[in-house]
């Protein structure tokens, strides 16, 4: 394996497509061919609710909002979020986005993970 991989998040295949809401969701950790970093590209259109959240049993996450604007529901909290905000979520808690009037633009790298990952999905994760 070489010392570096480059790869473009167009090329990537739409994880997301055909779920029935307007999110794109981009998986790069097998195409960039890391073995403790995991990074994802997701794009929210405009007012879009994720339907569920999730959380993970050992793996951290960061987002770096790179466009648009939303809010973020970790637990019971709701954080506002804008371009340029980083959050850094601990496995245990659970997350949902949801995005703004011009849309939400998320990079997520996230750690080592175990084999077949840890992520859980939370139903109906926001109640208002």
């Amino acid at each position: 394996m070489p010392d570096y991989t480059k790869i473009n998040f167009e090329e990537v295949e739409d994880s997301a497509a055909g779920r029935g809401f307007d999110v794109q969701g981009r998986f790069a950790r097998k195409q960039l061919q890391s073995e403790h970093i995991g990074v994802s590209q997701f794009s929210y259109g405009s007012e879009v609710r994720s339907p569920f959240g999730h959380r993970h049993r050992e793996q951290e996450e960061v987002y770096v909002v790179t466009g648009g604007s939303g809010r973020v529901k970790l637990d019971d909290q709701v954080v506002d979020l804008r371009r340029g905000d980083v959050v850094r979520v601990a496995p245990q808690v659970a997350r949902a986005f949801e995005s703004g009037p011009e849309g939400l633009e998320l990079i997520a790298i996230g750690s080592d993970r175990p084999e077949g990952g840890d992520g859980e999905r939370v139903e109906d994760f926001w109640t208002d």
